[in-house]
């Protein structure tokens, strides 16, 4: 949960006058959730946020469902997607319902002459290789390997990459993406039992303003079509801000894992919440230390949730034949566990280096037909001794 950002120059009281130098007035933004119920931020820009000068042609970038009732387990090798040199082209959605669709990309280029604006979803972009900053109305936000990036809708995005090597893995989601709540006091400090604190939590840095005019191309995605706006100003023109509502980053390296005498469940690996799926991060820790502790993940039923664990890196202990980038995904209502060999072979097992991201989610989800290609066809049978 974002805790409340003061950025920049902002007047002592909101919705009242605030004038530059030469007495003319700054314009106050409300960008806000929920209605005006949820968080929000003041946003202070030098030109009217307002100023379209032109719309110009849409694209559909709906997900093309290959499997719309999908009851098999797949792996994905995530790595096969093709590096692209656009940004938002290079986004491939493989698994998508009503709530969420998880896409990968890897951008070889920066964005440098359009903007990016989600209205649709917030995000959740986790960096698995590459570095580079995010630009947002609300600043710079330097990003690297292992980082989530919590991007709220609204956002006005413009990546930019060092280098041309990057992959990401994307959720979209139709609801906000929070910590959990069991984390958090009633004032939404983060608990003593959490495995992170407000410490390990990055907003951005302020930037100069951009007080510029001209032709300036802002994408906008809604309803799965991206609408090409032309706006008369730049939209990085803001000279202060402050609120709850912002994009923040926070480093898988920074979860602090929690152990027992047995075998923990996968809830003690969670890093955010939404009110349709969860996101667990999977991170180097020391095994159980009961005497007769079975490391390796029992075999359990996935009755009210699909299972997608997105390997990062290490040794992935419970499973067989798995490389970086790889996805799976284990549908609700099949049973699965470690794969045969794994389960005895922990046994003794001191910790694991494994990295991995595990989203869960509550509705069943659909597989793209850009995840049939990536698909190596036989995971559902990888249980066989």
């Amino acid at each position: 949960m974002p805790f409340y950002q003061k950025v920049g120059s902002i007047p002592h009281k909101r919705h009242t006058q605030f004038r530059k130098a030469d007495g003319s007035l700054y314009h106050e933004e409300l960008f806000g959730t929920i209605g005006f119920d949820g968080m929000s931020t003041l946003l202070y820009h030098e030109q009217p946020p307002t100023m379209v000068k032109d719309i110009l042609e849409s694209v559909d970038v709906a997900p093309k469902v290959a499997v719309d009732k999908n009851m098999k387990a797949y792996l994905l090798e995530g790595f096969k997607v093709p590096a692209t040199e656009d940004y938002l082209a290079s986004r491939t959605p493989v698994l998508t319902n009503s709530d969420l669709t998880i896409s990968l990309a890897a951008p070889k280029k920066s964005m440098s002459n359009y903007f990016y604006k989600n209205a649709q979803q917030d995000e959740m972009v986790f960096v698995h290789e590459g570095s580079g900053t995010l630009y947002t109305q609300m600043g710079a936000l330097a990003f690297g390997p292992g980082d989530y990036l919590i991007i709220p809708r609204g956002m006005i995005q413009q990546f930019h990459f060092d280098t041309e090597a990057n992959r990401l893995f994307i959720v979209e989601s139709g609801s906000p993406i929070y910590t959990p709540k069991r984390y958090r006091n009633w004032f939404g400090q983060l608990l003593e039992h959490s495995p992170y604190c407000e410490r390990d939590f990055r907003a951005p840095a302020h930037v100069p303003a951009k007080n510029e005019l001209g032709d300036f191309n802002i994408k906008v995605k809604k309803e799965d079509m991206i609408h090409n706006y032309i706006y008369a100003s730049h939209p990085f023109d803001v000279v202060g801000w402050d609120g709850f509502n912002y994009p923040y980053a926070f480093n898988i390296k920074d979860f602090e894992p929690i152990t027992g005498r047995v075998h923990q469940p996968p809830p003690v690996h969670q890093t955010f919440e939404t009110n349709a799926f969860v996101v667990c991060s999977f991170v180097p820790r020391l095994y159980d230390y009961h005497p007769q502790a079975i490391p390796a993940p029992y075999n359990h039923s996935n009755i009210d949730s699909d299972e997608v664990l997105y390997y990062v890196d290490g040794d992935f202990m419970s499973r067989n034949n798995i490389e970086r980038g790889h996805i799976t995904l284990h549908p609700a209502g099949i049973p699965h566990g470690p794969a045969p060999g794994t389960y005895e072979g922990s046994i003794g097992k001191k910790g694991t280096e494994e990295y991995a991201v595990m989203v869960d989610t509550f509705k069943p989800l659909k597989v793209t037909e850009q995840a049939i290609a990536l698909s190596d066809g036989k995971y559902h049978k990888s249980w066989l001794k």
